[in-house]
């Protein structure tokens, strides 16, 4: 591979990192292990994510310590993104149709993802409905896991 897949995470895809353990994000592990992929984040997606590592989860909630061991993590595994992109290209992005979320394809941009994981409905509707390609595909984790190109 020439170079990594870069990937954007949004929220859910972390907290299935790491809080929950969710297998689905076991290959995106090894993928990222193995130097495959490379993960992007900025600082308004890292926002949401301070903000719901705190939100109660009943039997999974975290501490505080726990909420900033996973912050920590998430920092070493992703690559900040600081840049925004120009008004032109942020405007050339469809509208989801949950302005929260518009937060993740901004961010995918400003990377140059290749790809934005998601499991959100409003995002993965875009897939289906965005009238214009996007400069990156929308895809669950286990959508990725099994487009992820073998390892040779």
């Amino acid at each position: 591979m020439a170079h990594p897949l870069r990937l954007v995470l949004d929220t859910n895809v972390w907290l299935d990192w790491l809080v929950f353990d969710d297998p689905a994000i076991v290959p995106i592990r090894e993928a990222l292990a193995a130097s495959r992929i490379e993960i992007a984040i900025d600082a308004a997606c890292e926002a949401e994510l301070e903000r719901a590592l705190a939100y109660d989860f009943g039997r999974r909630s975290i501490d505080a310590a726990a909420q900033a061991r996973s912050l920590t993590e998430c920092r070493r595994v992703a690559r900040r993104v600081d840049s925004v992109p120009p008004e032109a290209e942020r405007a050339a992005l469809p509208a989801c149709r949950d302005a929260d979320d518009q937060k993740f394809l901004e961010a995918a941009l400003a990377a140059g993802a290749d790809f934005l994981l998601t499991k959100d409905r409003a995002l993965l509707h875009l897939v289906r409905h965005a009238s214009h390609a996007l400069p990156f595909r929308i895809l669950t984790p286990l959508a990725f896991a099994a487009a992820l190109p073998r390892q040779e």
